[in-house]
């Protein structure tokens, strides 16, 4: 079995919830996104994070808006929606629930 491919199926699973974390916080645009993940020690690459985006705007989680940039070309921020901010207040519900299960047994000491 290869360690690296359950490792990045675990990084995966998170990485919705995460990306609509960072923007509960505040509007961004995908270079932000990807730098907050990747300095959370959250290996991703843009070939992940544009479809992931492109899909919860679909679902109507999140909404975007161009900007004109000073550097170079316009922006597309991305932001939380009314839907988008209910989802994620569920999946944190779900995170708590599930990390603490995680931990409970994870931590679990055997007995002898």
């Amino acid at each position: 079995m290869n360690i690296e491919n359950t490792k990045a199926q675990m990084r995966k699973g998170v990485l919705e919830f995460c990306i609509l974390s960072v923007l509960k916080k505040q509007d961004a645009y995908t270079s932000e996104i990807l730098e907050t993940l990747k300095n959370a020690k959250l290996l991703v690459v843009e070939g992940t994070v544009y479809p992931l985006l492109t899909r919860l705007k679909n679902d109507g989680l999140l909404t975007y808006r161009w900007e004109e940039s000073t550097s170079g070309p316009p922006r597309k921020y991305y932001k939380l929606t009314e839907t988008g901010q209910t989802f994620l207040d569920e999946l944190n519900g779900t995170w708590t629930e599930l990390s603490n299960a995680v931990n409970l047994i994870t931590n679990q000491k055997t007995e002898s």
